[in-house]
């Protein structure tokens, strides 16, 4: 199988393609936002129940461009509009960083902005950090930032979970000059950390050495049958075709060309679980497909965590 894989050749996009609009041209969050059909604002309104009786302490967030209801939040809760949550982020535009895309989750729910910074070197090859940031009007937060590393010769995402950084953060809503000032160059501060901390884990996962044996061993684990002891032999041998399935399309991502200098190292093993989550398709195409793996992107991936930790613990 090695060898009929090495012959493959794969023109990979990113993870986020076809998700938001470009707006790399954009000179400010707010034209960003506008380029993107993001420029609207949300109001409050009244919870009532079927009786037309109001319900006290809950307000309705509602998006004035189509009246469209996006959460129920406490009477506390105080919104914070798109042009107002990401104004801090022009003063990153300042530098080495630029704006990329923009899009919205969940219809309208979330809102993302992604910022492109200056391409770093992990591990030997080319990367591309980006920030994510994100505002909700569904009362599950405000403004929230992550790092989204991206290999470049294959535009796979290294969201990896590091202990001596974080991939993301919360920043706060400021109206002061000074006060966005600080809480950019705060972004830019954690950004590099998180960088640094990747390249760092990147060469020591790379000095760690993985047999075949050992990789046959760690996607048994990954992938398990997950059939209960009564299950019949029909339901059994559905489990073992779709388990032999993810472990197939795993070692094509494991054999590919752009992986061949890493192959043997626990960061080989790690970027190709990265691809396999990144770029493969999902077993059941539903429609919110493309969102949720945006989502995963943002907020990180269970499979991935979970294949760094048993590629790590060899």
């Amino acid at each position: 199988m090695a060898a009929n894989v090495e012959t493959m050749f794969y023109t990979r996009e990113k993870p986020w393609h076809g998700l938001g609009t470009r707006v790399e041209e954009a000179p400010t969050s707010a034209d960003a936002l506008k380029l993107a059909g993001l420029d609207w604002n949300v109001r409050q309104e009244e919870v009532c129940d079927l009786r037309g009786k109001a319900i006290p302490g809950y307000r309705a967030n509602v998006r004035e461009s189509d009246e469209s209801v996006l959460g129920i939040v406490g009477d506390r809760y105080r919104v914070v509009q798109n042009t107002d949550a990401f104004r801090f982020t022009d003063e990153l535009i300042g530098g080495d960083v630029h704006y990329e895309t923009a899009g919205s989750l969940r219809e309208g729910r979330q809102i993302w902005l992604l910022a492109k910074m200056p391409e770093r070197e992990i591990a030997g090859d080319a990367t591309e950090p980006y920030l994510c940031f994100t505002n909700s009007h569904d009362g599950g937060g405000a403004v929230r930032v992550c790092m989204t590393p991206v290999r470049v010769v294959c535009n796979n995402t290294l969201n990896l979970a590091l202990n001596t950084a974080q991939r993301t953060w919360s920043m706060r809503h400021t109206e002061s000059i000074n006060g966005r000032l600080m809480e950019a160059r705060d972004c830019l501060l954690r950004a590099d950390k998180y960088m640094e901390g990747l390249a760092e884990y990147a060469e020591a996962a790379k000095a760690k050495q993985i047999r075949d044996d050992e990789i046959k061993e760690i996607l048994n684990q990954m992938f398990p049958l997950n059939v209960s002891e009564d299950a019949d032999e029909k339901k059994v041998e559905k489990a073992k075709k779709r388990q032999e399935k993810m472990k197939t399309e795993y070692m094509v991502c494991y054999f590919m060309p752009d992986l061949e200098n890493l192959r043997g190292t626990a960061w080989g093993a790690i970027n190709a679980m990265s691809d396999f989550v990144s770029h493969n398709m999902p077993h059941a195409n539903k429609k919110n497909y493309a969102a949720n793996n945006w989502g995963r992107i943002m907020g990180g991936h269970a499979i991935m965590d979970k294949m760094v930790d048993l590629c790590m613990a060899r």
